[in-house]
């Protein structure tokens, strides 16, 4: 593995590429933090403006680059999967032409036999389009992120501190396996000219499988200090689900929409190869959550 390498990390301003990036400048990348806003940058690493809808932006901004991290995806909008599967393929191929040995992509969990979801079916497709020029790809496949910011996670969240009490849809008794922000990062990092990563799939996950409904009664334990009382009722579609969740929450109905559809799909890791490339126990769900929470009242002086 080369000591330091050229990395560009799209995304650089999001929920994971603004803790991404320090943790490659530490360890001695020359970074380049691609944001379409790069003269409001004020992150670590080198501001390159760059949009992926822009093949011209993404030539520069790709030019002597080792290593692409794709962090990029549209959930708020209503054709997401076409405006992704755009994206990846143009990204794809000027990672190519651009001499780019290796792109790393976090994708999602769910058996490839499974009837995902589209926002899986997506993130599936975005992997293959992504080497669809022939650099090879490094994909890292997740369920829920939990962590101060992220959307899945700002979801449970907010549900737990808001509602007393919960009536929730059967989807909730479906499994996960939630992992902490801190990891996702770590093995991010860790697999960049990874000989054995390289072209590879991997899953990453925490210690703990688990349903939406405990992640709740867990955060709810933390948060309130106590378990929210719940009653399950077999019928609230993900359409009636994701307008409940824009009335209780900040997050607005089209990107819970299309993360509720892919919560009746089991999501879990069904090997541990990640371990072999990245040694280190990942950390427990209640952890995750005590570190989400201590991160926002230091941000924002907020329970």
């Amino acid at each position: 593995m080369s000591s330091s390498l050229t990395v560009l990390v799209t995304g650089a301003t999001g929920f994971i590429g603004q803790r991404l990036v320090p943790e490659l400048v530490e360890r001695g990348h020359e970074v380049r933090a691609m944001t379409r806003r790069p003269e409001e940058y004020d992150g670590e690493g080198t501001a390159v403006g760059a949009d992926v809808d822009d093949s011209a932006s993404l030539a520069a901004a790709l030019e002597g680059v080792d290593v692409a991290i794709y962090l990029v995806h549209s959930l708020d909008q209503d054709d997401f999967e076409k405006i992704d599967a755009e994206a990846a393929s143009r990204f794809g191929t000027i990672a190519a032409e651009s001499g780019v040995k290796q792109i790393v992509y976090l994708g999602g969990l769910g058996a490839d036999g499974d009837d995902l979801s589209a926002h899986l079916r997506s993130r599936r497709e975005v992997e293959g389009l992504l080497g669809s020029g022939g650099v090879p790809v490094t994909v890292l496949r997740a369920a829920i992120v939990v962590g101060h910011g992220g959307i899945s996670w700002e979801l449970t969240r907010q549900l737990v501190k808001n509602l007393p009490a919960m009536i929730v849809p059967k989807w909730t008794a479906t499994r996960t396996q939630p992992v902490a922000i801190d990891d996702v990062v770590r093995y991010l990092a860790g697999v960049i000219d990874h000989p054995d990563a390289i072209g590879q799939t991997f899953e990453i996950g925490g210690p703990d499988s688990m349903t939406y409904r405990d992640m709740m009664q867990i955060a709810g334990e933390q948060i309130q200090g106590r378990k929210t009382p719940m009653v399950t009722v077999p019928v609230l579609s993900p359409g009636l689900s994701s307008r409940w969740l824009a009335l209780v929450t900040d997050v607005d109905a089209t990107t819970g929409r299309n993360l509720i559809d892919s919560m009746g799909v089991e999501v879990v890791v069904s090997e541990q190869r990640i371990r072999e490339v990245v040694p280190g126990e990942p950390l427990t769900y209640t952890e995750a959550v005590k570190r989400a929470l201590a991160e926002r009242k230091a941000a924002l002086g907020d329970d």
